[in-house]
């Protein structure tokens, strides 16, 4: 991982984590005095996006420890594993209370009494989501700028699974909060908790699709996902302009932590006069791979002779 976005993201999730657990008590407070099942499942949301925050810590620090004996390639990997950990408390914690409850809100009714106090912490709690997701905003574009790239698309590419899943889960609390104030609304209307609830499982299944998400993205990187296609593209385009190779014979390329690339190529080498230069080659291209590609931490070329009939 860059030093610069490791530091970027672990900021980015400490702001995060600090917000959801401020208004997590809030919306307890308010859920509990006007009884609304929407505010519990707002209050639930919190919970979980506050735990998120924590696993995303862990996973902060854990991809960036450095290699050791047992890990040669690094820990990067367990960044993922424990970002995945993160999108399944989301489901669990804040999808799957919220669902529930709903449905039984639904079927039951349950009344409301004071409503002041909840649309007051969702205003506040709307400010404060906001601030969290301008930041995490501006690092994804930060990071596009540095990959001249656009943002939308390197939020669907980015091995930076703690900027992901703090921009999806800030996204997804502003729009539940929406979503929370219009159930209150319509239910202090009609009179009817009928609204409180569809708002309860509305904010539900906002979780579950973000979570469903973000643990299909964490999955694909912990089995071994290609670094992106414009990624790859320019390795190979790098490859072939080193007037050391002839021919690229074979690409791979694998994702080993959050913005940490490992390459391993097959290259036919322009005829040398020995070993030796075949060694000073690969050293060479070597050293402008990670020159031209800050994320690259790993090359491993394999000088193999193209196959011709």
């Amino acid at each position: 991982m860059e030093q610069r976005d490791s530091g970027e993201s672990l900021s980015t999730v400490l702001v995060a984590g600090a917000a959801n657990l401020t208004i997590a008590v809030a919306k307890l407070v308010a859920g509990l005095i006007s009884g609304s099942a929407a505010m519990l499942s707002e209050a639930a949301h919190s919970a979980a996006d506050t735990v998120t925050e924590l696993l995303l810590l862990v996973a902060v620090r854990r991809a960036g420890r450095p290699p050791d004996r047992r890990h040669p390639f690094g820990h990067g990997k367990s960044g993922f594993f424990w970002a995945m950990m993160a999108a399944v408390a989301t489901l669990v914690g804040g999808a799957g209370f919220s669902i529930t409850h709903g449905l039984h809100v639904i079927e039951k009714g349950e009344e409301l009494t004071n409503l002041t106090p909840s649309y007051i912490v969702l205003a506040v709690a709307f400010v404060v989501e906001a601030v969290s997701f301008a930041k995490a905003l501006s690092q994804l574009r930060r990071q596009a700028a540095r990959h001249d790239l656009d943002p939308v698309r390197l939020v669907r590419i980015t091995s930076d699974t703690p900027l992901k899943a703090v921009l999806f889960e800030d996204a997804a609390a502003l729009v539940g909060l929406v979503i929370a104030g219009a159930g209150l609304a319509g239910s202090q209307l009609t009179g009817s908790a009928l609204w409180d609830g569809l708002a309860s499982v509305g904010i539900g299944l906002l979780l579950l699709v973000v979570a469903l998400l973000l643990i299909r993205s964490n999955i694909s990187l912990l089995i071994g996902q290609a670094a992106p296609s414009h990624v790859q593209e320019g390795i190979r385009a790098e490859l072939t302009a080193q007037p050391e190779v002839e021919e690229v014979v074979e690409l791979l390329t694998m994702m080993i932590g959050p913005g940490s690339i490992l390459v391993a190529a097959k290259i036919d080498f322009v005829d040398v006069a020995s070993a030796a230069g075949v060694e000073i080659a690969c050293d060479e291209v070597d050293r402008r791979l990670r020159e031209r590609f800050s994320g690259i931490s790993q090359v491993f070329l394999d000088p193999t002779p193209t196959r011709r009939r």
